[in-house]
């Protein structure tokens, strides 16, 4: 491998595993590497300068979370103070503290979106809070990646919660010409008809497809050609202002639409790298979510956006 080769490569395992949040056996399966290879390649991007590893003076999780909920004007928000391994899990516990504080109960619906944030909540465990409609926020893309398994993650939230699962086993995005007719049939009429009465939802916020690539084979073109995004929340795309970006795909997306995230009392976004700090701050300003769950680095980075 030539110097040029090299180092794309200390650049790409770099971003993957600091923007992206792959581990190394994620990016070594990717890449067909080994393990130790992509250990070396970042130890390497360190020594190199390509990556900048900053200790910051220590402030207290909950100092960062009053400040958060001030600067974008959230009705909840947790931070969580951890070490990068068991990151995602360890969002669960505050996820759960919502979730209670929420008030959800017999009969109550909690939507559910994707992303690695979400998979890794909810394989730690959602409180046991009996009787809850878990239901789908879109349907599910055609992709065998293990944070895109929307109605296996509902099952798993309703048997920890105790409650009742709803699938829809539907495309996120169908055939334009199809979509009418599909929504219409009475059963997936019924199912789709329970996001109008969301109590809380759980969503995961999406980088650029600019920024995070490793999934642009899931999207259309016309997503693609989104240049100015901040990110997307279940494939509304927004810019860091928060205004949403019309893209051909919308009247044929089968998911919770912005009007509808906007009537649900909690929408809880998990998300967890600096990275996604405007996407979070675009997120919220779109009001697709009004509370946030992240780490001290991830609030630290939005704080600091809003800030500049």
């Amino acid at each position: 491998m030539d110097g040029s080769a090299t180092r794309k490569t200390l650049h790409l395992v770099a971003r993957l595993h600091y923007e992206s949040d792959l581990s190394q056996v994620e990016i070594a399966r990717r890449l067909q590497l080994s393990t130790a290879t992509i250990s070396r390649l970042l130890r390497r991007a360190r020594e190199e300068g390509i990556v900048r590893i900053e200790i910051r003076d220590f402030v207290a999780p909950d100092e960062i979370r009053r400040d958060l909920i001030n600067a974008l004007g959230l009705k909840q928000a947790a931070v969580v103070d951890t070490v990068e391994i068991g990151l995602l899990d360890s969002l669960a516990q505050p996820v759960g503290t919502l979730l209670k504080e929420a008030g959800l109960k017999d009969g109550s619906v909690l939507a559910i979106g994707w992303g690695r944030a979400v998979r890794g909540v909810i394989r730690a465990g959602l409180p046991r809070i009996p009787g809850v409609i878990t239901v789908p926020a879109t349907g599910g893309i055609q992709q065998a990646a293990p944070h895109f398994q929307i109605n296996e993650f509902v099952r798993q939230a309703a048997e920890q919660l105790g409650g009742e699962p709803k699938f829809i086993f539907a495309p996120y995005l169908p055939a334009p010409q199809y979509r009418d007719a599909f929504v219409s049939d009475p059963a997936v009429h019924e199912l789709i008809s329970l996001w109008d009465h969301i109590d809380v939802a759980l969503v995961g916020v999406g980088l650029p497809h600019t920024v995070d690539p490793i999934h642009a084979g899931t999207v259309t073109s016309s997503e693609r050609a989104l240049t100015h995004v901040a990110g997307d929340v279940i494939r509304h795309y927004f810019d860091e202002d928060g205004t949403i970006l019309p893209w051909d795909g919308n009247n044929s997306l089968i998911a919770v639409s912005p009007a509808q995230m906007r009537a649900v009392p909690l929408v809880i976004g998990v998300a967890v790298s600096p990275a996604k700090a405007k996407a979070i701050i675009g997120a919220v300003r779109a009001k697709l979510i009004n509370a946030v769950v992240t780490d001290v680095a991830t609030a630290e980075a939005i704080l600091g956006e809003l800030q500049a």
